[in-house]
């Protein structure tokens, strides 16, 4: 086995693994679904409809997928609870690749973006910090010079978490004093990887879901900020959500994408839950690529979101 067979089975691992609570969660409704039934019916399909939505895939999500299973059954006139699976394997992944971003591989940048500059959104508690020590690590493993910007200001933990990273990745962090004005943070944080040549930044910001016009004021100062040292940045305004918290991650991705311009997600906690359903609804509604992940503690367990992978490790190879 060659040293990239070796990597891609321990990611396929992880994300089976990750995946494992949602899977048995799925497949068990699924099968209580078509329990004594031999052909899709409009019984077997209210009993899919209702599986889809218990497992956070969204209600209008889960219709659309409902409305192309009922085209193919009344197309194919005759099918089997054996093919369900299949044509529900087939549809989540045709709707997947809907989404207007192709899968990336690895941890790359683009070449005409230096620094790369990535602006990282999401309320407390949802592992916004963690996602960005683990971006950190994997760009630096990929051999990217990497900066922090601890802009989340009001919140004591938030910066020394950040520098606790920062040590653990081996890479600077540039903070100021608590309270200080996070735009300022944000500044220095890009002079300082411009005047060395970096190649990424990353900035945290405030985790709190105050009133939208509160939150578009701020994140719109520090973004203008950012532009008087890089024109064009941020380069990314990446979401993070708690897979785990199923519907609330809706709700929490409808405030953020109206305050902002949020233009990639990163998913956690998806090994702890059996929500990971809520993948599909997130990506199909919002129409922004769910670029990233989260799915343990490790440092290797943020992974680049395939569609393809994911959706082979939901139903099986």
């Amino acid at each position: 086995m060659g040293i990239f067979d070796f990597f891609n089975k321990n990611k396929k691992e992880t994300l089976d693994k990750g995946l494992s609570k949602t899977k048995e969660s799925v497949f068990s409704k699924l099968t209580r679904a078509v329990a004594g039934k031999s052909k899709v019916d409009d019984d077997v399909l209210d009993n899919l409809e209702e599986v889809l939505i218990t497992s956070d895939v969204g209600v209008e999500t889960t219709l659309k997928i409902i409305s192309r299973i009922e085209a193919r059954v009344a197309k194919d006139k005759y099918v089997n609870t054996e093919e369900l699976t299949r044509i529900l394997r087939d549809e989540i992944a045709s709707l997947l690749k809907e989404n207007n971003a192709e899968d990336v591989e690895g941890f790359s940048l683009p070449d005409d973006k230096k620094p790369y500059v990535i602006m990282v959104v999401g309320v407390n508690g949802v592992g916004k910090t963690t996602t960005i020590g683990k971006l950190a690590y994997q760009f630096k493993k990929a051999g990217k010079k990497v900066y922090l910007g601890a802009a989340d200001t009001f919140r004591a933990a938030a910066v020394e978490q950040l520098v606790i990273w920062g040590e653990r990745v081996d890479v600077p962090v540039i903070k100021q004093k608590m309270g200080s004005d996070p735009a300022s943070v944000a500044y220095d944080t890009l002079n300082s990887a411009k005047a060395n040549d970096a190649d990424v930044v990353i900035i945290d910001t405030a985790g709190r879901l105050h009133n939208k016009i509160n939150l578009m004021n701020e994140l719109t100062k520090i973004k203008n900020v950012m532009k008087k040292v890089v024109p064009d940045a941020p380069h990314e305004v990446l979401l993070v959500l708690d897979g785990s918290t199923g519907q609330n991650a809706f709700e929490q991705a409808k405030q953020f994408t109206a305050a902002t311009e949020v233009n990639a997600l990163a998913i956690t906690k998806l090994d702890g839950t059996a929500k990971g359903g809520v993948v599909i609804g997130i990506s199909d509604h919002f129409r922004i690529p769910v670029k990233y992940i989260g799915l343990g503690e490790g440092m290797e367990d943020l992974q680049i979101f395939n569609k393809k992978e994911f959706v082979d490790s939901l139903f099986g190879e």
